[in-house]
């Protein structure tokens, strides 16, 4: 098997996820998905049901972290050679995915699709997050990660099986950062991320600065006592 899987963790997603799979389905059907219904309150698993499309259905809401492992874990399974974290959202373009995967191909474990490579300089509130925690990993690695919070991340079988077997490995920069200093290969390609279909982002203003203060904790204090 030589395909990339294509991972959508889905919560609360109705309004949005026909339009992602179907797209999928119709102008890139040499990838593979799968669906994460992570226990969703509202027609997300219904639909997927009613369309017949893959789906992976928990039965209670498990977080990201549990719902993007339990995506790695049937990739694991099923021998895939590298696997892509895809929002449900409609944010994340599949034209990038291809590019993604041949530099993959140069021999990097980790893939993100980068939205700043390329783009000027922002004051933004994201901009300056994603700088501080860019900050953090050079400190703590020596490696440079432009995007760090970018969700649109490819892995290799390697890393595939990691995510698969290991509680502590959750679909964030800490992650990221955490495999750079095991000695993970990271690289970036310059993407496009297109706006929310529907609905409302969980991430928050005041969301966002917890977010941003706890994965910034976690890179510069907790890594050091990290295990497996």
């Amino acid at each position: 098997m030589n395909k990339v899987l294509v991972i959508i963790p889905a919560y609360n997603e109705e309004a949005n996820i026909e339009i992602v799979v179907d797209e999928l389905i119709r102008d890139y059907p040499e990838l593979d998905y799968i669906v994460v219904n992570d226990g969703s309150r509202d027609r997300t698993a219904q639909i997927c049901r009613e369309k017949g499309y893959n789906l992976l259905d928990l039965p209670v809401n498990l977080g990201l972290a549990g719902c993007f492992q339990a995506g790695m874990k049937y990739a694991c399974q099923k021998g895939y050679p590298c696997a892509i974290q895809f929002d449900g959202d409609g944010q994340h373009r599949p034209e990038y995915i291809e590019p993604m995967r041949k530099k993959m191909e140069e021999g990097y474990d980790i893939v993100i699709g980068s939205r700043f490579l390329e783009r000027k300089k922002s004051f933004s509130m994201r901009m300056i997050g994603s700088r501080l925690i860019t900050a953090a990993i050079w400190l703590t690695t020596g490696g440079q990660v432009a995007d760090p919070t970018s969700g649109m991340r490819m892995f290799n079988r390697k890393m595939i099986r990691e995510f698969a077997l290991n509680l502590n490995y959750g679909p964030e920069p800490d992650t990221v950062s955490y495999l750079l200093k095991q000695g993970a290969k990271v690289a970036e390609v310059p993407v496009k991320i297109g706006e929310r279909l529907a609905g409302e982002s969980y991430l928050k203003p005041v969301v966002a600065v917890q977010y941003m203060s706890r994965i910034l904790i976690s890179i510069l204090l907790i890594q050091n006592f990290r295990k497996k």
